[in-house]
């Protein structure tokens, strides 16, 4: 499987999580990026349970549907599995292998890498440049993930008519569409520590990058769906209701003092938990801004808290500010959508590896 092979044609952005299908395809001139088209379809609950795909055929149908919406042309495509799935690992290699002494010496130690059977697995490795302490050696990424959580995606994909091109991970993905965001960040970016919150409707994923590497990735249990479950406890509504009503507003007036403001600070809870854990892990650095993603993160004033309430520096992600748009694109609906399409937006740039 070529999970970092690189783009000789555009393949499209198409992000699965628990709540939607995001596909989005991007073009470029020169140096300028384009959006060609995008949609986003939400699934059916549980169709996606923690990463996993649950019903192939609903996610192939809601992948279908956001073809028709984006009228996108285009077949290939590029998606991801879950950073919880994936075993990735640095080792160190001879730098006078070529690629194909690599991959064999690989397969032959891969024991030694992985704890599962290679007949399990999809397995595969990108070297990332001179090991500093060992010229004579580079740093060589592994990349492991159980066969049936590639294959489940693939298969949604051909149902819907696409070729997966390339599986990513979800945490390149996002250090990929980081990259997107660099104008709008301080000249030494590249100096500080950035913690990347995407907080999605079940799970909430926080990527730490340092000089644009990933150095840290943990997912853990919370997200929008808990929002949508209290307003629905809340006003007797139904899910969907509860959905559309937290979307496009129309609640009543103690919605955001008794719902949204309570949800507001657990959720600055939880990006605290989080950090916490990053701060006691063997990365010993301190966070020096907050990138907020996924749909949640769209909730307004959520940076200001966590200025406040951490004294981190926040802001809420647009990987399409710098970018052109085609007259397919509607830019408000785009903007609304742009804090969760980070991972779409880092699969989409696949095309121009």
């Amino acid at each position: 499987m070529n999970w970092f092979k690189r783009g000789d044609t555009v393949v499209l952005g198409i992000d699965i999580s628990s709540a939607a299908v995001k596909l989005l395809e991007i073009s470029k001139t020169d140096s300028r990026y384009r959006v060609e088209s995008y949609a986003v379809v939400p699934l059916p609950q549980d169709v996606v349970v923690d990463k996993n795909i649950v019903n192939i055929e609903a996610v192939a149908d809601a992948i279908k549907m956001a073809m028709r919406q984006s009228k996108t042309k285009e077949k290939n495509a590029c998606v991801a599995v879950a950073g919880s799935s994936v075993m990735s690992k640095v080792i160190q290699m001879a730098a006078d292998l070529t690629e194909d002494e690599m991959e064999e010496q690989i397969l032959i130690e891969a024991d030694q890498y992985i704890p599962y059977a290679l007949d399990e697995v999809n397995l595969d490795f990108e070297v990332q440049g001179e090991n500093e302490v060992n010229p004579g050696m580079v740093n060589v990424l592994l990349a492991a993930s159980r066969r049936e959580n590639v294959e489940d995606r693939i298969e949604a994909l051909a149902q819907a008519g696409l070729k997966a091109k390339i599986v990513d991970v979800e945490a390149f993905a996002m250090e990929n569409a980081f990259l997107l965001l660099a104008e709008q960040l301080p000249k030494d970016i590249d100096s500080q520590t950035v913690a990347i919150a995407d907080i999605g409707a079940t799970m909430m994923t926080l990527n730490v990058i340092y000089g644009s590497r990933t150095i840290y990735t943990r997912e853990q249990s919370f997200g929008g769906k808990q929002l949508t479950e209290e307003i629905q406890r809340r006003y007797g509504l139904t899910y969907e209701e509860a959905g559309l009503a937290k979307r496009q507003g129309g609640l009543p007036d103690n919605y955001i003092t008794d719902v949204l403001e309570p949800f507001k600070q657990a959720m600055v809870q939880q990006i605290s938990r989080a950090l916490q854990f990053f701060s006691s892990s063997s990365v010993s650095r301190e966070v020096d801004r907050m990138i907020l993603a996924g749909g949640s993160a769209s909730i307004i004033g959520l940076d200001k808290i966590i200025k406040e309430t951490l004294g981190i520096e926040a802001q809420v992600a647009n990987p399409f500010i710098d970018m052109s748009l085609s007259s397919r694109v509607k830019p408000q609906n785009l903007s609304n959508e742009a804090p969760a399409m980070m991972i779409a937006s880092g699969l989409a740039l696949r095309s121009f590896d």
